[in-house]
């Protein structure tokens, strides 16, 4: 579309999905193109596709392309995992390549793709072993990550802010 180097954003099912325009358009207002894979659950209503496909200009990807099938996105010049989940995650980390989203994120990283990722993940579960393990591995690739957001109510009832711009901070971070 563009000569703009292109973000792919990565989109997993958890709560703070619905606010992904947040980082599009961070993205986009520091000249980047933008497209989003979506693991399936996330597409169940947890961000509104419809609205990212027009911000984007782009579709949403979810689902493997059949053979023959031209790409409908550019190689990426970077990734943002937002949010990301313990189970995308762990999955990733393991190689477990079972959906377009997850199969992306390896493939990026075996290419050494600059890779940022929000996890949103909570406390108990950021403390399992497995997820202890796998981000591990995955730093140990290259991938950057933000501390876990666990949309814990703080004192008051509030929640805290997810960082949607850290992740293109990250990007640029060494």
């Amino acid at each position: 579309m563009t000569d703009k180097p292109f973000l792919c954003v990565v989109v997993c099912a958890a709560g703070v999905a619905a606010d992904v325009s947040k980082l599009i358009t961070a993205a986009q207002e520091r000249d980047w193109e933008v497209g989003v894979f979506a693991s399936p659950t996330a597409m169940n209503g947890f961000f509104d596709a419809a609205a990212v496909e027009t911000q984007t200009g782009r579709p949403i990807r979810s689902a493997w392309r059949r053979p023959g099938d031209p790409r409908p996105f550019p190689a990426p010049d970077a990734v943002v995992v937002a949010p990301a989940t313990f189970n995308t995650v762990n999955k990733w980390a393991a190689g477990i390549a079972d959906t377009l989203a997850v199969g992306t994120l390896c493939e990026a990283a075996g290419l050494g793709v600059p890779i940022a990722v929000l996890p949103c993940v909570a406390e108990a579960l950021a403390a399992h072993p497995a997820y202890q393990d796998s981000v591990a591995r995955l730093r140990g690739m290259g991938v950057r990550f933000a501390d876990p957001y666990a949309g814990e109510a703080q004192v008051g009832g509030e929640r805290r802010e997810f960082g949607w711009e850290l992740a293109l901070d990250l990007l640029h971070s060494p």
